[in-house]
């Protein structure tokens, strides 16, 4: 059959070009499993099994890439069945087709890709982890301001801003795992949509192929694409967040803030203003990470309203885009990774920062609850009156000022020294007695930074786990093959 020029240009060009990118080594070990499966099951012939085996043998990957489309057959499947016929004979490799469709076939090569991709992602999430962890674990005792509502609000520490980040993190590498087991089954054996007569061993194949076990109801298995959608919206969900971080990083990068410094190989200077350090680093990471959300946003939209069966929809045209989102997202997140692992923070300037605009006032309302038994209400009158007359009395002494606030507002003065006054209203005296789990005390954040860091041993240890489960699926479809 020859084809539309325009039909050539527009769609199967494209396709072709895209699958020997993405999908040929997939597509190559899917049919030396099926081989291996029919030649076991006996739905084969053994003599043929091996011819078509040595067919498949034959096939050099680097030329079938090198390949131009050139429109006589419709995709890459009906290319490399070319190429097996050639290399065997028509009746032996009409065989290999026994108990399978192009619908199931495509379901398995995209989720083969797919679960490589989300283990890059997850690599590289992992990476970042790590990054973070050194970072905060120097920075334990670095308070400075947090803003709330993009106004200073109360002093941190740049530990605690980094963990809470992390924790984020931890929760994105449980989404893409989770991701990962959705994707990590197997639909070849579904055939077109309604499965076989054919006594095929589903169990196999998934074995052969490194899936953790077959898809259930086959029209399911070539129908659904919530696999994908939620692997991809567990990559949103990580940009998404990461996103706002390196908004903030970048925030801190201004001369006006002065609280980060990338170092040199991750800036560029102006053309024209020799004195110009422009973190460039981080804005590439913010439009690439924006780049793969709008990709992602662009693969819901594509499946959205589309039948609920076979269709092209969700194939050949949006496959590249998965990829190009999840290419684009890793990037993104190994960027970041990069950058912090050698920026360096201005602690002095931070340490500033923390002491300017009252900012500690809620711990003086705090100490006035918590051992003069005010009521919080009447405490936080007190705090907020002591900023308007420090500000009517100038140099005066903040704790003669809250003697006479605190007499006005309980009938009774509440009495400081100057020295326990300043102490009070400290950055670090205000970080130090937040022990709250989870609060920014260097104590309380050692010990979180203790939880993350065995956290992250035990995920490396699922990514390494899993990754070695592929490796040995493929040497275990290549010892069967041979030996068939």
């Amino acid at each position: 059959m020859r084809f539309s020029p325009e039909y050539v240009a527009c769609v199967l060009n494209t396709n072709f070009e895209d699958a020997k990118a993405l999908f040929l080594a997939p597509l190559m070990r899917i049919h030396y499993a099926h081989l291996v499966m029919l030649a076991e099951r006996g739905i084969i012939p053994m003599q043929q099994a091996r011819m078509v085996r040595n067919a498949l043998d034959s096939i050099s990957m680097q030329q079938v890439r090198d390949t131009t489309y050139d429109g006589s057959c419709e995709d890459l499947f009906f290319y490399l069945e070319r190429l097996i016929v050639a290399a065997c004979d028509e009746e032996a490799a009409g065989r290999l087709h026994t108990a399978r469709s192009r619908n199931d076939i495509d379901m398995t090569m995209y989720r083969m890709q797919q679960r490589g991709m989300i283990l890059s992602l997850y690599e590289s999430a992992v990476r970042l982890r790590e990054v973070l962890i050194q970072q905060a674990d120097g920075h334990r005792e670095a308070v400075f301001a947090a803003h709330t509502h993009t106004q200073p609000a109360q002093p941190t520490t740049i530990a605690h801003y980094l963990h809470a980040v992390i924790e984020q993190l931890e929760r994105d590498a449980t989404r893409l795992r989770a991701a990962y087991a959705s994707t990590n089954r197997n639909p070849l054996g579904a055939c077109a949509i309604t499965g076989t007569g054919f006594p095929i061993d589903r169990a196999r194949t998934s074995e052969l192929l490194g899936f953790d076990g077959a898809t259930g109801n086959t029209y399911g298995s070539i129908a659904t694409v919530d696999y994908l959608l939620e692997s991809v919206s567990a990559a949103g969900v990580l940009l998404a967040g990461l996103g706002r971080v390196v908004q903030d990083l970048l925030l801190w990068c201004t001369n006006e803030f002065g609280y980060l410094r990338l170092a040199d190989e991750f800036v560029q200077c102006s053309s024209i203003m020799p004195q110009k350090r422009n973190p460039v680093a981080l804005e590439h990471a913010r439009a690439i990470g924006s780049k793969a959300l709008g990709q992602a946003s662009a693969v819901l939209l594509t499946v959205h309203n589309t039948p609920f069966g076979d269709i092209v929809d969700t194939e050949d045209d949006l496959q590249p885009l998965v990829f190009a989102m999840f290419s684009d997202g890793e990037r993104a997140v190994r960027l970041v990774a990069a950058a912090m692992s050698t920026a360096t923070f201005n602690r002095d300037r931070l340490a500033a920062r923390a002491e300017e605009g009252w900012i500690t006032l809620t711990e003086l309302a705090d100490t006035l609850t918590r051992d003069h038994g005010v009521p919080f209400k009447t405490s936080h009158a007190i705090a907020s009156r002591l900023i308007t007359e420090a500000s009517r009395r100038p140099g005066e002494s903040h704790a003669r000022l809250l003697r006479e606030i605190s007499a006005s507002a309980t009938g009774r003065p509440i009495e400081f020294d100057d020295d326990r006054l300043k102490e009070i209203l400290s950055a670090r005296h205000f970080v130090e007695v937040r022990k709250t789990a989870g609060g920014p005390s260097p104590s309380e954040i050692a010990k979180a930074l203790t939880a993350s860091q065995e956290l992250l041993g035990r995920d490396r240890n699922w990514l390494t786990d899993a990754r070695d489960k592929l490796q040995r699926a493929d040497q275990r479809l290549s010892e069967a093959a041979r030996t068939l």
